[in-house]
């Protein structure tokens, strides 16, 4: 059984960080893939390993100017001592570690290299005095991305955000069952079925977590179920690890979980045993699989760069290039055209990503209705969505990251919902 306690001198876990770093830098992992490569830990060690390698992922190009204030030659980014130093500063930030533990767990860490280059940098920066942050920049590639479809004050919010970890959202099965949870623990229900949480801890060890009365969804995950038409069957495209299928299965849907991982669906099937909802599960490639019948209403939250996720798992931003960006893109609009291909007449087609990035969200709805004359636009209706959330001119949603930011934000998201021709 895993030891619950941190070693005492932190240097394991301190080693484990760098090579979650490394993966996720250097190989383009997501770090909780890095992190579950991460052997011979304690629970706490692993923990903090993973705290470590997040706060430094959120600081990235500020970690990266303070260390350059401080060398007479820029060290190459990939370089062992950058890596120690922008993990020493990032504890300092974001965990306040004393700077006698920053030292005394750095230098171990480079033994047979550059002790005294990471010695001295550490000593003056210290000795200047690290400031706290309230907002850090972003990757400038993706500022300029951002800013250029989003404007200045979405990037000054995005700042803000990724500096603070976000808090914990879960939705019920029952707006009965969300207030009294929130009455109970604290929290603030933002929509109908939702709680929010700050400082929760461990998810497993929420009261209501073995009931199965709950489960963690970013509220802005919620919204694109919220837009399924009400009662009747759904079918979810791209539907693991299930959040969606569980919100239509307790909003009283008939519900078909269609995804390619099966691996993945034995996920949603453990939360559905665990809440008590129940929907059909199928393993297949939605550009490949035939409904036995044409369908009411498709949900399609398309696999993406998933930018929107910012937040939570910052390793996004150095992982989806344009590259990735345009292969997402492209799959998308082969996606959304074997979706609609499944809607009955008269049916709705809602389309989804949590991604930030036009070209995966407003782009692939523009391009696929100006080749298919048979669907159009149908704007969310008054009621259907929080009041907080406001369609675009088109009838669109577009979550950008200044939405209830002093609440603790959003994550970024698209949905649109159209309607084919009786």
């Amino acid at each position: 059984m895993a030891d619950d306690n941190p070693s005492t001198d932190g240097v394991p876990a301190r080693r484990a960080a760098l090579q979650m770093l490394d993966a996720v830098l250097r190989r383009g992992r997501t770090l909780d893939s890095a992190a579950q490569g991460a052997r011979g830990l304690s629970g706490a060690d692993h923990a903090f390993a993973i705290a470590m390698s997040g706060e430094v992922l959120r600081r990235l190009p500020a970690l990266d100017a303070l260390i350059d204030s401080a060398t007479s030659k820029r060290l190459p980014d990939d370089s062992k001592a950058r890596m120690v130093l922008r993990l020493a500063l990032a504890q300092k930030i974001g965990l306040g570690t004393p700077d006698h533990a920053l030292v005394a767990t750095a230098l171990p860490l480079v033994d047979g290299g550059p002790r005294r280059l990471v010695h001295g940098v550490l000593g003056t920066l210290l000795r200047r005095g690290i400031p706290g942050e309230d907002a850090s920049p972003l990757p400038e590639e993706v500022e300029a991305r951002w800013a250029d479809a989003w404007g200045d004050a979405t990037i000054d919010s995005a700042r803000r955000q990724i500096a603070n970890r976000p808090p914990l959202d879960l939705s019920f099965k029952s707006d009965a069952a969300a207030a009294a949870f929130a009455a109970a623990k604290g929290g603030v229900s933002l929509a109908p079925r939702h709680v929010r949480l700050d400082d929760a801890g461990a998810v497993a060890d929420l009261s209501g977590f073995g009931d199965g009365g709950w489960w963690v969804q970013d509220l802005a995950a919620s919204i694109p179920a919220r837009l399924a038409p009400g009662g009747g069957e759904v079918l979810d495209l791209c539907s693991a690890p299930g959040g969606k299928a569980m919100q239509l299965a307790a909003a009283g849907h008939s519900v078909t979980a269609l995804d390619s991982s099966g691996r993945r669906l034995e996920r949603l099937r453990e939360n559905l045993d665990r809440t008590g909802l129940s929907a059909r599960l199928v393993t297949a490639d939605a550009l490949n699989w035939t409904p036995p019948k044409l369908q009411a209403a498709v949900l399609l939250d398309a696999p993406c760069s998933a930018t929107g996720t910012f937040r939570r798992h910052p390793e996004v931003l150095y992982r989806a290039r344009p590259r990735i960006i345009a292969e997402m893109a492209e799959l998308q609009a082969r996606l959304i055209d074997s979706a609609a291909a499944m809607v009955a007449p008269g049916g709705s087609l809602v389309y989804a990503v949590c991604s930030l990035e036009p070209r995966e969200g407003e782009a692939i709805v523009r391009d696929f209705l100006s080749r298919n004359a048979a669907f159009r636009t149908d704007p969310p209706r008054p009621g259907e969505l929080p009041d907080f959330i406001v369609p675009d001119s088109a009838g669109w949603v577009r979550i950008l990251p200044g939405l209830l930011e002093a609440q603790g934000g959003l994550d970024g998201f698209f949905a649109a919902r159209l309607v084919r021709a009786a």
